[in-house]
């Protein structure tokens, strides 16, 4: 049987990981339903990628019975409302990161998806690439010795990008770029919490996040640092130090495509997209996709890969640094 997948919202992301889905078998995946705010956008949407049927509301998505998943690709600040109406509709969620917009929201969203018995995950993509894969792989057979430092850049310039910038579409670069660098940090230090958080950054005049440059303390002499931006173009790569060796993720280390390990590189490419994509190694959400659809037919309520625990580290760390650096969304309650 076919995963019937739900796409909630007509975006560009949702347009993209509608695109990832075509590179799998027909047979494993299918897209049976988009809803969005405007019936007409959900239309257009439905006929660019051969959906069958279009909703004008979210809420007709939800009642849809022949729904195995939702895939939520709203703006953060909307994360919320959408994943309570699917959960308490009984509907599996795959929801984009961030899961929310503070770890308040991240508690509510997971106790609904439990008392609901459903399958929540977090749509932090990274993890599912084979390079990642590879990644944990070198890690569990401390192939570079123990990891003493752990080094993530991801900026590029988003200033003309309203959601990046305005504070009440959930604008800022933590949430947006940051988390991508957490995630790693997160993945390398097996969901550890860190001893210490040191955040310094620079705000814009409408209150979010600029440019941050944190540094994580760990158990066993650990130390990993992390810069983002929505400013300037940084060098966007990662880099797990060993006492024994290196792994270094080339630019790109959200969707990457290669890893070079102790200076031998390997090249893990992307399937082509059927249409143009949005943004960079779209066609890379497959995984993710896959990931989901193999713990729906095992049965399970989360994924080891992005667990339960995993975006509760994310949201608890993303609020630390964020109150270092002096940013407050409105749903924080302040």
């Amino acid at each position: 049987m076919a995963t019937r997948w739900g796409i909630c919202s007509s975006g560009k992301i949702s347009h993209d990981f509608t695109v990832a889905l075509r590179t799998l078998s027909a047979e494993d995946h299918q897209v049976v339903a988009v809803a969005a705010r405007r019936l007409e956008d959900a239309q257009e949407f439905a006929k660019k990628h051969s959906v069958s049927r279009a909703y004008g509301s979210y809420e007709e998505l939800a009642r849809d019975p022949d729904i195995d998943v939702v895939y939520v690709g709203v703006i953060h600040p909307y994360h919320l409302s959408a994943c309570l109406l699917f959960t308490n509709a009984k509907k599996n969620v795959l929801c984009e990161k961030p899961l929310a917009m503070n770890t308040k929201e991240v508690k509510e969203i997971l106790a609904s998806a439990e008392r609901n018995n459903v399958f929540l995950m977090e749509g932090v993509w990274t993890r599912f690439f084979p390079a990642s894969v590879e990644i944990r792989r070198l890690l569990a057979q401390e192939e570079v010795g123990e990891v003493r430092l752990v080094r993530v850049e991801f900026g590029v310039p988003l200033m003309h990008v309203a959601r990046s910038v305005e504070k009440e579409l959930g604008g800022g670069a933590v949430l947006d770029l940051g988390i991508y660098c957490l995630q790693f940090i997160c993945m390398v230090c097996n969901g550890e919490k860190p001893q210490s958080i040191q955040a310094t950054g620079i705000c814009l005049e409408s209150g979010v996040d600029e440019t941050v440059v944190v540094t994580l303390k760990f158990s066993k002499n650990r130390i990993a640092v992390f810069s983002c931006s929505s400013r300037v173009h940084l060098t966007n790569e990662a880099v797990i130090v060993g006492t024994k060796g290196t792994i270094r993720v080339p630019e790109h280390m959200w969707c990457p495509t290669s890893l070079v390990v102790n200076g031998k590189e390997t090249q893990y490419p992307v399937p082509e997209p059927h249409l143009p994509l949005n943004f960079l190694n779209s066609t890379g959400m497959r995984y993710e996709a896959e990931g989901v659809r193999q713990c729906l037919l095992k049965g399970l309520k989360q994924s080891a890969v992005v667990s339960h625990a995993d975006s509760l580290w994310l949201a608890e760390v993303e609020d630390e640094i964020l109150k270092q650096v002096g940013v407050v969304y409105d749903k924080d309650g302040h």
